[in-house]
């Protein structure tokens, strides 16, 4: 049984390139410091010991240790002392090999524990380091205990396989950079598994190089519980592992799993030129893309399908005459409404679809809304796209909330359509809790992603400003809206994002529809947010395309840079729990 609740430290601290032995002085007194506030368990950054930015092997070579070594021994020593565990970031020598590895060790009062070598290698690394081979959990008497180092938690993979390993608190250490923090993709993982995470990030200049600071504690639903923003320091919280919920925005997700439909997972479909990949065998080619306008539309609907109806011509009249729309995305059982839906299921060819279907074929655009879908004696949580020929298809919800299950029944595959906006991806909103959903669309070659949802919130959370000294237009400044998971949903899938909530604005609940760009770290950011307004819509231009006459795609959407460096070998496990 773990230890009902302690005290955690994540210390950020900016070392100096061939300064090793004052770094680990400096990063010594600073995790003492830690210990001696009560500190049981204390994350430092990535590269800690040495500093982060070595030209190559060469210039590297003086400053890897291996494990056990000189200074895991004397932070064991600590560890001993103060009876607490440390996570300690350094270059670590496998003697072995001769290979040098970017690494996080795990020391306990008993020495080392375990460590985990970064298994997803930034732009950097190559010139000096392998990448690592595994993402395991220690058990402490502090609770499940996974790590991870910086670029690792990119991708979705990562932390869900420490998730599902059982991990408690995932120790994040990291040289993160690029962008204002506590980063939106350290609150990205922290929610959508429910772990705490610590995250320990240096912070200064080196080589040109601006590191973000922003070290801090992150609780399981993605509340920022203490922040250092620059300098040296350390953030501390109160960790309480065994009232730990696990749930994502309360619900239980880890049992609401569907691994039967996630092999997909396993594939690495932009390991080759996506251009060839998909054309090949002549089956299901990318469509050509285009520029078009991708709209989300925000309302509340009400129990009245003709309303509804009404309503949503209404409004769509409205975007393709004033924003030029060619693709609009309604929420989440707009057609039907929201209280019993099962009551007022309807099938396809439903005359209630008829004028959404005069809009999209006469003036040649698409529609995306959620329905209540009725087949036989079933009924289901339905998405379906309408387009200048008709009804296009139609994707049922695979993964059903609990207020639906007892109306639901759970769709058995993914929505996927080719369209002259480009290729499309249908989820409705608790899918997207799933971080396999999006990557799989995203695997499937999907430029855009269109997510009609009625979420009532907990998915986006604000900053209060950043003194670190970001070069424009990276901002620093406060922002209400800092985090919002669908725009990392976008960014870690290098695809579009329209999200089209329901909103309440008498209760406050719902809301903050949007469309996210497919770069994470393009700024200005190439985006589009509503806030908690009724009956509002909101456009972003989008291009599909490549370049005439190029080979390769040259458009990240079609060629999905971060995708193409997953380590797919690595992700097994996502299939098996």
């Amino acid at each position: 049984m773990p230890t009902p609740s302690f005290l955690a430290a994540a210390v950020q601290f900016e070392p100096r390139l061939f300064d090793k032995e004052a770094n680990i002085d400096s990063l010594f007194s600073l995790v003492e410091q830690a210990a001696q506030q009560g500190a049981r368990l204390i994350t430092t950054p990535e590269m800690a010991t040495t500093g982060y930015c070595w030209y190559d092997r060469e210039e590297i070579a003086d400053q890897v240790e291996t494990v056990p070594g000189h200074t895991t021994e004397r932070f064991t020593e600590l560890a001993k002392h103060y009876q607490c565990y440390i996570v300690l970031g350094m270059p670590e020598l496998e003697a072995a090999t001769g290979l040098y590895y970017n690494s996080a060790i795990l020391i306990g009062p008993d020495g080392v524990m375990g460590c985990h070598r970064k298994s997803h290698p930034y732009i950097s690394e190559p010139k000096w380091a392998a990448a690592g081979e595994e993402h395991r959990v220690f058990d402490t008497p502090l609770g499940r205990i996974g790590m991870l180092i910086c670029m690792d938690i990119h991708y979705v993979e990562t932390a869900r396989l420490l998730a599902l390993a059982g991990a408690d608190i995932i120790c994040h250490i990291s040289n993160w950079l690029a962008e204002r923090t506590p980063a939106p993709y350290w609150i990205s993982r922290a929610m959508e598994n429910s772990c705490y995470l610590l995250e320990s990030n240096r912070w200064g200049r080196e080589r040109g190089v601006q590191f973000s600071g922003g070290s801090c504690i992150i609780a399981p639903d993605g509340h920022i519980l203490d922040v250092v923003d620059q300098g040296n320091g350390i953030a501390y919280a109160m960790l309480d592992i065994i009232n730990r919920p696990r749930q994502v925005l309360g619900e239980a997700v880890f049992q609401q799993r569907r691994p039967t439909l996630y092999h997909q997972l396993l594939s690495n479909s932009f390991l080759w030129n996506p251009t060839d990949f998909f054309k090949l065998y002549d089956h299901r080619p990318l469509p050509p893309g285009k520029q078009s306008h991708l709209s989300v539309v925000q309302f509340s609907p009400e129990n009245d399908i003709e309303h509804n109806s009404k309503r949503m011509v209404t409004l769509a009249r409205q975007a393709i005459e004033q924003q030029h729309s060619d693709l609009i995305v309604f929420p989440e059982l707009a057609l039907t409404g929201y209280d019993n839906p099962e009551n007022r299921a309807i099938t396809l060819e439903s005359p209630y679809l008829q004028p959404l279907l005069h809009l999209a074929m006469t003036q040649r655009v698409w529609l995306v809304f959620g329905m209540a879908e009725k087949i036989g004696g079933n009924r289901y949580n339905a998405q379906v796209l309408l387009g200048p020929e008709g009804v296009v298809g139609c994707y049922r919800q695979l993964h059903i909330p609990t207020t639906y299950q007892q109306w639901a029944s759970a769709g058995e595959q993914w929505g996927v359509f080719d369209t002259d906006v480009g290729r499309i991806g249908l989820l409705l909103g608790h899918d997207a809790l799933f971080p396999e959903s999006a990557r799989i669309l995203a695997l499937m070659g999907c430029d855009i992603v269109a997510c009609s949802a009625a979420l009532d919130g907990g998915f986006t959370d604000k900053h209060t400003g950043s003194r670190v000294a970001q070069n424009y237009p990276i901002p620093t400044g406060a922002d209400p809206l800092h985090w919002h998971l669908f725009r990392t949903r976008a960014g870690e899938n290098n695809l579009y994002l329209a999200l089209a909530n329901r909103v309440e604005p008498k209760s406050g609940i719902g809301g903050y529809s949007g469309l996210f760009g497919p770069e994470t770290f393009h700024y200005p950011r190439d985006e589009q947010v509503l806030w908690q307004e009724e009956g509002v819509t909101t456009t972003l231009q989008v291009d599909t395309t490549s370049l005439a006459g190029s080979v390769y795609p040259t458009n990240v959407v079609r060629r999905k840079d971060l995708v193409a460096m997953r380590r797919v070998h690595h992700y097994r496990p996502m299939l098996t729990r």
